[in-house]
């Protein structure tokens, strides 16, 4: 006759094996040995390019497999608050742009997150911004698409990524610049607004290189300008504002990774050394100059103090322009 214990002890083993069926061993080794990057954007955009692009080798350089999780919605919001709510230990990572830390601070009165909560680990890329126009627009440089503009009675309209967004404060920068002949169209995301220009509903967009170079290889888009101090090394022929004597229109949409600022200094430090390490790899590095982006580390300190510097250049702009956001 069997007794009760042994039936508990059999009915234990069931469970225990049916547990290890749905969980195997690996799969419960892997929850701590995976670190996460955070994007607040969908699959198939620049960010989420780069996140796969260096994802392989920082994983090599933590020791830890990497999971790329898309958590778009509320201007950054979600993919802010998802970080913030997972265990400090440094394996949460959020890749974000410029934007979010610099941007939106001055553009949102409630912001849904506190850019102070965070702490930068390292920067990743600079992305500069480049003038783009349909083929069929008879400017060829910066100083033609400004005569243009200054002639043209109601302007010329120039749309962005949304508000707030770079391409749209890179607007704001050339109305400063060379007076308001400049109608700004707002648009959900840049692929629409690539679109437009290409379909000849708007006169031009600032984006970044990443994002319109293969529109400019291939023919249907046309670049005409550099926002930045010097002309991009994969567009030799496309002249900077700064050359024809328009001063400040310097735009650079960077992404960088940051973490919880409750991640302890010394973890900080480890990311960083392994972000610097992976930024230095030549095969990672050749496919990121490749893709328009141009690859640049930082210190933790280094980072904050560009973000810092740059928040004040972009709230005064908000406040000159009175940007309100959606």
């Amino acid at each position: 006759m069997v007794s009760i214990h042994q039936l508990t002890l059999a009915l234990g083993s069931v469970l225990l094996s049916s547990w290890a069926l749905l969980c195997p061993p690996a799969a419960v080794a892997q929850t701590t040995n995976v670190t996460r990057i955070v994007l607040a954007f969908p699959p198939g955009g620049p960010t989420d390019s780069l996140a796969r692009q260096i994802a392989e080798q920082l994983g090599v350089e933590l020791g830890q497999s990497i999971v790329i999780e898309n958590r778009p919605g509320g201007n950054g919001a979600v993919a802010a608050q998802f970080v913030l709510n997972a265990p400090n230990d440094g394996k949460t990572l959020w890749l974000t742009t410029a934007g979010a830390i610099t941007v939106n601070p001055g553009l949102y009165p409630k912001l849904a997150y506190d850019v102070k909560s965070f702490a930068p680990v390292s920067l990743l890329v600079n992305n500069q911004e480049v003038l783009v126009v349909n083929p069929k627009n008879p400017a060829n440089d910066p100083a033609q698409f400004i005569k243009e503009a200054m002639a043209n009675k109601n302007g010329l309209n120039i749309t962005s990524s949304g508000i707030g967004s770079m391409p749209h404060m890179a607007i704001e920068l050339l109305r400063d610049a060379t007076g308001d002949h400049y109608t700004h169209i707002p648009n959900k995301g840049a692929a629409p607004a690539i679109t437009d220009v290409m379909g000849g509903q708007v006169d031009a967009f600032f984006g970044d290189i990443p994002g319109v170079l293969p529109f400019i290889q291939a023919g249907t888009l046309k670049a005409i300008a550099i926002a930045s101090t010097k002309r991009f090394s994969l567009l030799p022929n496309v002249k900077t504002f700064d050359e024809i004597g328009v001063k400040g229109i310097y735009i650079n949409n960077w992404s960088a990774m940051y973490v919880s600022k409750q991640v302890p200094a010394a973890v900080i430090d480890q990311l960083n050394k392994a972000i610097v390490k992976t930024l230095t790899h030549k095969t990672v590095r050749d496919k990121l100059l490749a893709s328009g982006t141009d690859p640049e580390f930082s210190t933790p300190q280094e980072m904050a103090n560009q973000a810092e510097e740059e928040t004040k250049v972009w709230r005064k702009l908000v406040q000159k322009y009175n940007i309100k956001a959606d």
